[in-house]
């Protein structure tokens, strides 16, 4: 894949979203659009990418500056113009030229790679990735010769009644051989009724130039595109699905995979159960023999360890929870360490924010939380300490090994001895 550089669609505004967010930075599951791409692309092992943006580009750059190239799309006249825009900073180059869509965030990167490979074997000048799909209104219907090879994609306004009947559809995606790809994009005429340049005119034009052009299948998932709230909702819905797929093959069990969300980023031990209406989020990290939820939240930065129970309605964020540890009712937990065997009561809070900073909470092993405790951050509950229900320890007032503190403010507790 040295050979190779990528050109990303990026551009568009994106009017059926009815944001203000430019489309491809909207969140599909714990990346953007733009960011998924990107991703996969660099898994398929391209380093050399340009983004065509246009709509909200600041923001796009201030997010990917370090990632990809950039080239502006100061108006928008469609895909065509978006890639000769990109392609003229290209030089020379003769290699693959893969070009993509920003707003197609499931197309992986073991799908990039066999597109690249299949034009390089059939010494095409375009290869093009399609599907097969029960309803292909509204897409763009592959129509091929007698040999198997794509002659042309027919836009749904331009169909007739047998190429409406086509149901293999153009995923907008290809991969070129650069020079041809240079020399035929200045052939692509506007469309006159949308005003815009259409990429997919150039696959008719490189036929009558006598190229050849040949088409790559991929699964029906990877071809959704983005272009409104239920197709976002679609996207984030099969990667949830898929990712719970491949815990559950791991060994985790997902009581309700139908109404439980998990990163695709997060990995869980075996033997782990995840009951319904749990969220985990980001890069967690889960060890084996848990028990998270219901309606539990692990947000990002967050380390369990094993054999820990996560109960109902706890949230947990950027905090590291030790081996054998129970989290069991209505409790947060952000920015703390929590050692093993702890016992977090119902309803304790640590309270993290200060209104200027957050600060940490350290409860070392075997220590017990009763219900409805307050924990101030900065502050360190001791090995085998107690904390007494209803108690607020405050900021920088530490609990030493092995006592006991109670009250509001807590205070230390002092066994009364026998005279």
């Amino acid at each position: 894949m040295n050979n190779v550089k990528a050109v990303i669609l990026a551009a568009g505004r994106g009017t059926r979203m009815r944001s203000d967010l430019p489309k491809v930075m909207h969140t599909v599951g714990s990346s953007t659009m733009l960011g998924k791409v990107i991703g996969s692309l660099k898994d398929a092992g391209i380093k050399d990418i340009v983004a065509v943006i246009g709509h909200g580009a600041d923001l796009v750059k201030s997010v990917f500056k370090d990632e990809v190239q950039f080239v502006e799309q100061k108006e928008l006249f469609g895909s065509g113009d978006a890639a000769r825009s990109a392609v003229d900073t290209l030089g020379d180059f003769d290699g693959n030229v893969l070009v993509t869509c920003g707003d197609t965030p499931l197309v992986t990167s073991e799908t990039y790679k066999k597109l690249v490979h299949a034009r390089e074997e059939a010494s095409a000048s375009c290869a093009l990735l399609t599907c097969k799909v029960d309803d292909p209104f509204s897409y763009g219907r592959i129509v091929r010769d007698a040999a198997g090879d794509v002659l042309k994609i027919v836009e749904e306004n331009s169909a007739g009644r047998d190429e409406k009947l086509i149901r293999e559809i153009n995923v907008g995606t290809y991969c070129f051989n650069g020079r041809d790809l240079r020399k035929h994009l200045k052939s692509i005429a506007i469309n006159e009724k949308k005003k815009e340049f259409y990429l997919t005119d150039i696959v008719g034009i490189l036929n009558t130039d006598g190229a050849r052009v040949v088409a790559e299948f991929c699964a029906a998932e990877e071809m959704i595109g983005v272009n409104s709230r239920k197709d976002l909702a679609k996207v984030n819905s099969v990667l949830n699905e898929k990712t719970i797929l491949r815990l559950m093959e791991s060994g985790v069990t997902v009581i309700d995979p139908a109404n439980t969300h998990i990163d695709e980023n997060v990995e869980i031990g075996k033997d782990t159960v995840i009951f319904p209406h749990t969220v985990i989020e980001g890069d967690v990290k889960i060890g084996p023999n848990c028990k998270i939820g219901p309606f539990a939240r692990i947000r990002p930065g967050s380390t369990i360890s094993g054999n820990v129970e996560i109960g109902n309605f706890v949230e947990i964020s950027r905090t590291t929870i030790g081996e054998g540890s129970r989290v069991k009712h209505h409790t947060y937990l952000g920015d703390a360490i929590l050692g093993r065997k702890v016992n977090i009561g119902a309803g304790t809070i640590t309270a993290n924010y200060d209104g200027k900073q957050k600060h940490r909470t350290v409860i070392k092993d075997e220590a017990f939380i009763g219900v409805g405790a307050k924990l101030v951050a900065p502050i360190e509950i001791g090995k085998g300490a107690r904390v007494g229900a209803g108690s607020v320890v405050t900021r920088d007032k530490n609990v030493p090994d092995g006592a006991t503190v109670a009250g509001v403010p807590a205070r230390l507790f002092e066994k009364k001895t026998k005279s």
